[in-house]
């Protein structure tokens, strides 16, 4: 009889550990998921600090050559005036200086590019960083979730599948789409034009037409009689796109807009800001005659030195 129930008793004992045995190894495999899954994330998290840190640096180094560009700009527009007043004031020999400082204001006018598009991929190297960051946030794991569906237990044969997000349209080439908007100016389609320049804009920022797709948003304003719209259009290619071939053109059409709001000194102040900081462009010429025709003095008058 003893036998019979030292037997048996053995037999239950192997069937309970026989029945807990893959028990225990599932929860082994998931400790070990969430140690691995949770050494990712550190992982990932040190990658994170260890580039915001890099981009801190670079963003103060971009800030500062910023700065430096804006004094070295100012300190230009000074002098500039200052050779303007000297060479109305003693015939044309200085023209060959005015030549030099233009051509500093070039180079300076194409470092500033240079800045703003390394700052802006600053941020978007710093804005995906941020996103794949995010992304171990989003997917707590979950042992029993179903690929591709993160942090979810399985599939409920009564839950709504889920929509797919719409993908986004593909941008045509930035040639195709500015030569496109370009044959709908010249065509007075100005409505049509209008939105391609702005996808230029969009989808184009860096790029160097960029600027131009700007400068006729303002010509597109301009002729319908828009000006308020157009000044803002023409500052917006002198402040982002300074170094852009438009940028004299705009400086022009930006004070004749403001003369044709009757805004006189706003329009005078600009057209001899254009005459300083291009002095050799045909804009120039242009605007110093169009002072004359005013009666204005193409020059501001001089103030004193003050050290």
């Amino acid at each position: 009889m003893r036998k019979i129930v030292a037997s048996l008793s053995t037999v239950f004992v192997l069937g309970i550990l026989c029945s807990a045995a893959p028990a225990h190894a599932v929860n082994k495999e998931m400790v070990q998921l969430q140690t691995q899954v949770q050494q990712l994330q550190d992982a990932l998290q040190h990658l994170q600090e260890t580039q915001d840190q890099q981009l801190s640096v670079l963003q103060h180094v971009v800030q500062q050559m910023s700065d430096s560009v804006s004094h070295i700009n100012s300190t230009v527009t000074t002098l500039q005036q200052q050779v303007q007043a000297q060479n109305e004031a003693g015939g044309g020999k200085i023209d060959q200086v005015s030549t030099q400082m233009q051509g500093i204001n070039d180079s300076v006018d194409a470092l500033r590019t240079r800045i703003d598009k390394l700052s802006a991929q600053l941020q978007a190297v710093q804005s995906q960083l941020q996103h794949i960051n995010t992304q171990p946030a989003a997917q707590q794991t979950n042992p029993n979730a179903q690929p591709g569906q993160p942090g979810q237990s399985g599939t409920d044969p009564n839950q709504a599948p889920q929509q797919q997000p719409p993908q986004q349209q593909q941008a045509p080439p930035v040639n195709d789409l500015y030569q496109g908007a370009l044959r709908d100016y010249n065509s007075a389609r100005y409505d049509l034009a209008s939105g391609e320049f702005n996808d230029v804009l969009k989808y184009y920022p860096q790029d160097d037409l960029a600027g131009n797709a700007q400068f006729y948003l303002g010509e597109i304003a301009y002729r319908q009689g828009k000006y308020t719209d157009a000044i803002k259009a023409y500052g917006v290619v002198l402040q982002q796109f300074a170094g852009n071939p438009k940028a004299p053109a705009s400086a022009l059409r930006k004070g004749e807009a403001e003369l044709a709001l009757d805004q006189r000194d706003a329009g005078i102040r600009d057209l001899r800001a254009l005459i300083g900081r291009y002095p050799q462009t045909p804009e120039a010429t242009q605007a110093r005659s169009r002072l004359n025709g005013m009666g204005v003095r193409v020059a501001a008058k001089p103030t004193a030195y003050r050290p």
